[in-house]
This record gives C-alpha cells, sequence and structure tokens, in this order.
C-alpha cells in the first residue's frame, strides 16, 4: 500500500487518507445522480411520461446544478468547504430520498430542480480542499482521483440500483441512497478540517509540507473579487466553452446511455446497465492517466501550459474519434467499446480543466471552478434535451453523436489559447 501511494506521488499518510475521502465524496454524488436513469422505466409507468418529459426531469436537475455553481463556488471560498461540503451532501441526501416521493411529472420536475441546487457545490468546494491541502505538483493527480469517484460510483450504481429496484421497487431505492449519502455527510463533519494548520491530527512535518509547496500559503484575508474581471477573462471564457464540449459528451453516459444501449440493441435493464458500466469505467481510468499526465509533464518541463495543454487536446481528440466511431457499428459490445474510447477521452480533459481554474484563481478557487462547471452544466442541461428530441425528429442516433465530435474538435482549438499563468484576480 505504502508503495502504491509513492507511485502517486502522495508520500504522506494524511494527505493520501484526504484523497480517498474526497474520492468518497464523488462517489456518492454519482450515485444518487444516475439513479433516476436506472429507474426510467418504472418512473415513466408509475408517473405516466414520455420520453422527452424524461429528458425534463433529467435536465431540470443539470438546470438547478449550473446556476447555482458560482454562487456555491463563493460560498465555499468564504465558509470553507467542511461546512459547505456537510450542508450540501445532508441537502441533496434529502432531495434523493423525496425523488422516491414524487407523485407526478410536476413534482419530480420540481424536487429534481432543487436536487441540482444543493448539489451545486460540490466540486467547487472540493477545488478548496485541493488548494489548501496539496502541493502544485499532486494537483493533478488529485484532481483526476476525485473526478475517477464520480464515474466508478455511476458506473456501479446502473447495475447495482437495477438489481435494488428489481428487489424493492424504485421509491424505496432512492430512500435506502439518500439514507447512505446523510452517513456519509456526518462522517466528512466529524473528520475533516479546512486547513492543514486547523487539524490536530496532521503531524508537523506533513504541515510544514505541505505550507511550503502548495501554490500559495492560504491567508486570512481573500483577494478582492470582482465580476468584471471575471467577466472579461477570456482564460475563463475559454475554460467554460472548452467545458460544455466536455460535458456535452460525458452527460450522454450518465443520462441517456443505459436507455440507448436498451432500446438500440434489444437488451434487458440488468445486461444494458451491466454494458453501461464500463464507459464509465473507462472515464474513471481516463481521470487518473490525466492527472498522472499532468503531473508528469509538469515535473518533467516545469510548463503549466504544456501540463494542461497536452493531456486536454489528447483527451478531446479521442472523444471526438470514439463517439464517430459508434456511428458505424451494430454490435452492442463495439458500440460500448468505442464509447469507453470517447468518455476516456472525455474525461482525460477534468483534471486539466480543474487544475487550470485553480492555477488562474489561487484562493478564489471555488468561485472560478463553480463557473466553468455551471457553464459545462448548462451543456449537459442542452445534452439531455437534444438527445430526445433529436432522436424523434430524425429516427437517427448519429446526427447527436456527431454533434459530439465537432464539440470535442472545437475545444482542441479552444485548448491553443489557454493560459494558466494568466490570473484573474490580484493575490497581492
Amino acid at each position: 500500500m505504502n508503495q502504491f501511494i509513492k507511485n502517486l506521488h502522495i508520500p504522506v499518510p494524511v494527505r493520501a487518507f484526504l484523497v480517498f475521502l474526497t474520492f468518497l465524496h464523488s462517489v456518492n454524488l454519482y450515485i444518487d445522480r444516475a439513479a433516476i436513469s436506472v429507474a426510467r422505466d418504472s418512473i415513466v409507468t408509475d408517473l405516466s411520461l414520455t420520453d422527452i418529459q424524461f429528458g425534463w426531469v433529467m435536465a431540470m436537475f443539470t438546470l438547478g446544478y449550473a446556476l447555482f455553481q458560482s454562487p456555491s463556488g463563493y460560498i465555499a471560498d468564504k465558509k470553507g468547504p467542511r461546512f459547505v461540503l456537510t450542508a450540501i451532501i445532508i441537502f441533496w441526501s434529502v432531495c434523493t430520498k423525496l425523488t422516491g416521493a414524487a407523485w407526478n411529472y410536476t413534482s419530480l420536475l420540481v424536487i429534481r430542480f432543487i436536487f441540482g441546487v444543493g448539489e451545486a457545490g460540490a466540486f467547487p468546494a472540493l477545488s478548496k480542499v485541493v488548494y489548501n491541502w496539496f502541493p502544485l505538483k499532486e494537483r493533478g493527480i488529485v484532481q483526476g482521483i476525485n473526478f475517477s469517484g464520480s464515474r466508478i460510483g455511476a458506473a456501479f450504481t446502473l447495475p447495482l440500483v437495477a438489481l435494488l429496484i428489481s428487489y424493492t421497487g424504485w421509491r424505496i431505492s432512492f430512500v435506502i441512497i439518500g439514507a447512505l449519502g446523510i452517513l456519509y455527510a456526518i462522517f466528512w463533519y466529524i473528520i475533516f478540517r479546512d486547513t492543514p494548520e486547523e487539524t490536530k491530527w496532521v503531524s508537523e512535518e506533513e504541515k510544514e509540507y505541505i505550507i511550503r509547496t502548495r501554490q500559495q500559503p492560504t491567508v486570512d484575508k481573500l483577494p478582492p473579487f470582482s465580476i468584471s474581471k471575471m467577466a472579461f477573462s477570456g482564460n475563463l471564457w475559454l475554460a467554460m466553452g472548452q467545458y460544455i464540449c466536455s460535458n456535452f459528451t460525458f452527460y450522454f453516459t450518465l443520462t441517456w446511455m443505459l436507455p440507448y444501449i436498451s432500446d438500440r440493441f434489444q437488451v434487458d435493464l440488468v445486461q444494458a446497465g451491466f454494458y453501461s458500466m464500463f464507459p464509465l469505467l473507462a472515464g474513471a481510468a481516463g481521470n487518473w492517466f490525466s492527472g498522472w499526465l499532468v503531473d508528469y509533464i509538469f515535473k518533467r518541463t516545469h510548463q503549466l501550459k504544456l501540463s494542461r495543454r497536452i493531456p486536454a487536446m489528447i483527451g478531446f481528440f479521442l472523444a471526438a474519434f470514439g463517439m464517430v466511431m459508434v456511428t458505424q457499428v451494430e454490435s452492442p459490445l463495439v458500440a460500448v467499446i468505442f464509447m469507453s474510447v470517447a468518455i476516456f477521452g472525455a474525461d482525460m480533459t477534468l483534471s486539466p480543466s480543474w487544475s487550470f481554474c485553480i492555477d488562474i484563481a489561487k484562493e478564489r478557487a471555488g468561485v472560478v471552478s463553480g463557473t466553468m462547471n455551471m457553464a459545462g452544466n448548462l451543456g449537459a442541461f442542452v445534452t439531455i434535451i437534444t438527445y430526445p428530441y433529436l432522436y424523434a425528429a430524425t429516427s437517427s442516433h448519429v446526427p447527436f453523436f456527431i454533434i459530439c465530435s465537432v464539440l470535442s474538435v472545437s475545444a482542441i482549438l479552444m485548448w491553443m489559447f489557454m493560459d494558466p499563468e494568466k490570473l484573474i484576480f490580484d493575490n497581492d
């Protein structure tokens, strides 16, 4: 185990344990989020919904999630990730339980929108954890591990929730999942502290190492916040644009992939859930590989630009290639293989994207990463709505996959102009 930690370049056990906690946070986050996709058939039947109505149910979550990213990130900067993440986890876990109590289409729309609002600050707050606790040279792999948790959580949710629904029904399943989230929130609040300076159980040696090697020692006073500086930051606009492209591809796997596989290849729910695991597990692998690559390039070259651009551009190339190839095959297994290539690539873009936000924002990492994530999830909102409407209009899955590929190519061009050394705020 110690050798494994050393290979990840996280040599001190306390930081390794903290990575494990943030990894579990991401797992929990996406178990709750992906479960509704698995429950689609049961919900549609019980509440008499159409596919387009169900698309709006999933999209309302994403809309609430997107709109409250920046405010939640701002609160995380001010209040700290310990309080914010605890409150967020409890809130979304209650909303998970309420999902099981929905009685009609309107109630489900409202619950899922509020659910999205509740989850909005999760990853921006995690950015503050990374900024406060980890050296610059470890940032890539830590972000990669964190996001891999979301993919692994979603991957195992698909078949496991399918089995849970088959035994307990979809309503009880959401109650059980929500209860697990509340237990984790209590555990997080007891264990975590906002900075190593506030933590008694971290050694003096590790504390000194963190303070000396992180991007900038945490100070009591945040740098001045300016909406105008964010609004006129070309860096931030490019980060938002490329993240829209990344999420447009990824969110298909989280929302419509299981129904797509089930409907197109005529397989049952549990089998479709099993197939749907693999692209998400590939996404987890993409996060780990990209996180390692970000840190490796930085250590070898000491150039932030190369360490952020190269992994992201490779990732978007693979995403474009994989989505085009999905349109050319007829076997569910081969389709899943190419979709796995695409999601491996799309998820390679996450570690450099979030590292980039911390680079250009420093102490304001919460609000800046939240703004990027807001844009990305507006892209996800469009994805969720576009897919059923586009299929209804064309009776073909192909146009959607081609749009994903074109967006990925455009994101490669955006990364050519992104500069992680150009700060948004004055940090003096």
